[in-house]
């Protein structure tokens, strides 16, 4: 996953943000939005594909092993032998 810096970084007050949301999604295309509440950062707006690239696709097991390529890497792992010890039922 790289981290490269955003295209462009806004900020906005709350009252902006409630005046002119067009303005807001347009703006958080282009990278995070900062929207400050009495003048401190209070929130972040992404793109869901920012969001996405931050957290990572989540992927289930199947998915992982059927990626292209994996076919090509040689892996032979050893066999172990693991002995069962039988329950003590008494």
């Amino acid at each position: 996953m790289s981290l490269k810096p955003p295209a462009a970084t806004t900020t906005l007050t709350s009252r902006q943000l409630n005046q002119d949301i067009a303005r807001v999604k347009r703006a958080a295309k282009s990278g995070p939005v900062f929207i400050t509440h009495r003048g401190a950062p209070a929130y972040v707006l992404l793109s869901i594909e920012a969001y996405r690239r931050l957290v990572g696709e989540r992927r289930s097991l199947a998915q992982a092993l059927s990626m292209a390529g994996l076919a090509d890497i040689d892996f032979q792992p050893q066999r172990i032998r693991v002995a069962a010890i039988p329950p003590d039922l008494r």
